[in-house]
C-alpha cells in the first residue's frame, strides 16, 4: 500500500476505562524473565483471537471452557489441558471456570531441549495436539496454582522449579521437533527465514506507528507478497502479530515496573490509553490496572 496504511494504535482522548473486568473474581499473575502465569477463578471469561511469544499450557482445573486453537475447535472440562504454540492465534470463553495458564518462554524450552540432545539450530519445536488428558502435567499446574495464589516465603524458588520441571515434561510428553529448512536462529527465538528480518523489524519498532509497507520492505517483499506469506506461516495477519506483541511487552511493565499506566500504554505504540485499555482487556479480560493490581496480590 503506497498510501500510508498504517497498522493503528489509535487517537481516542485519554480516558481512565471502565474498571469492570470480565474475568472478575479472582486473578493472579506472576511475570518472569522464563515464564510468566496467570491464576483465574471467575463466573464468566472471554478471551479475543489473540497470541503470546510462549508455549502455552492451560489446565482446567475446574468449570468448562470453548476455545479456538489455530484451525481446531476445543471443548475442555475439568482435567483437560490446553496447548498453543508460541505465536498461536487463539481464543476462549469459560463459565464457573478455574484454570491456569502457563507461558513457557521459547529461550527456556530451547535450552532444556538443547540439554536433552532434541535439538540444533535447523529445527521447530511445535506440540503435537492442541488437546490432551495429563494427570501428572494437571499435578503441576495445580502446584504452580497454589503456589501463584498463596504467595508463601520462597514461592519464587518454587515456580522456577516448578516452570523447569514442567517444560521438561512437555518436552518428553507433548512437544515434538520437526527438522525445517525454513527455520534460522534470530535475535527474536527461531523463525521462518523468509520473514526473520520483517519479525525483528516489528520487534525493535513496536512502540511507534508502523505501515505496512514498511514492514515489508524490511522483508523485501512487496506489501501483497508479504501479507499473504505472514499469514501462511504465523496464522496471523501483520496487524495482529504487532498488537499481540505491544500487548505481550505492556503485560511485563505493568507486573516488573511502576510506570503509571498512560506511560505504558506510549511506551507500546498507543497514543491513547484508553484505546491501549480497551484492546488489553480484549486480550486479557481483564484491565491494565485489575492486571498490575492482580499480580501484586
Amino acid at each position: 500500500m503506497s498510501k500510508a496504511s498504517h497498522i493503528a494504535t489509535g487517537t481516542e482522548v485519554e480516558s481512565d476505562a471502565t474498571e469492570d473486568t470480565a474475568c472478575a473474581e479472582i486473578q493472579a499473575f506472576v511475570s518472569r524473565p522464563e515464564y510468566s502465569i496467570r491464576r483465574t477463578l471467575s463466573a464468566h471469561c472471554r478471551f479475543e483471537a489473540h497470541a503470546h511469544a510462549a508455549f502455552t499450557v492451560t489446565a482446567l482445573l475446574a468449570g468448562r471452557m470453548r476455545a479456538s486453537v489455530g484451525d481446531d475447535e476445543l471443548v475442555l472440562t475439568a482435567g483437560d489441558v490446553a496447548f498453543t504454540g508460541a505465536g498461536q492465534l487463539h481464543a476462549a470463553e469459560a463459565d464457573e471456570v478455574d484454570f491456569v495458564s502457563i507461558h513457557i518462554k521459547p529461550a527456556l524450552i530451547n535450552e532444556l531441549a538443547a540439554e536433552m540432545n532434541l535439538t540444533r539450530t535447523t529445527v521447530e519445536i511445535i506440540f503435537r495436539a492442541h488437546r490432551a488428558t495429563d494427570e501428572t502435567l494437571v499435578a503441576i499446574a495445580q502446584l504452580i496454582a497454589g503456589e501463584v495464589t498463596r504467595a508463601a516465603p520462597g514461592h519464587e524458588i518454587m515456580l522456577d522449579a516448578l516452570a523447569r520441571q514442567l517444560a521438561v515434561h512437555l518436552l518428553r510428553s507433548h512437544l515434538t521437533v520437526r527438522k525445517s529448512a525454513q527455520i534460522e536462529l534470530s535475535r527474536v527465538g527461531p523463525v521462518d527465514r523468509r520473514l526473520r528480518r520483517a519479525l525483528e523489524f516489528m520487534h525493535h519498532n513496536y512502540e511507534r506507528e508502523l505501515a505496512l509497507e514498511e514492514i515489508a520492505a524490511a522483508a523485501y517483499l512487496s506489501e501483497y507478497h508479504f501479507a499473504r506469506l505472514f499469514k501462511q506461516v504465523t496464522g496471523a495477519t501483520p496487524h495482529v502479530y504487532l498488537a499481540n506483541l505491544r500487548i505481550e511487552r505492556a503485560r511485563r511493565l505493568l507486573v516488573e515496573t511502576a510506570h503509571p499506566i498512560i506511560e505504558i500504554a506510549a511506551m507500546v505504540g498507543y497514543q491513547s490509553q484508553s484505546h491501549f485499555t480497551k484492546i488489553f482487556k480484549s486480550v486479557t479480560g481483564v484491565t491494565p490496572r485489575a492486571y498490575r493490581e492482580s499480580s501484586k496480590r
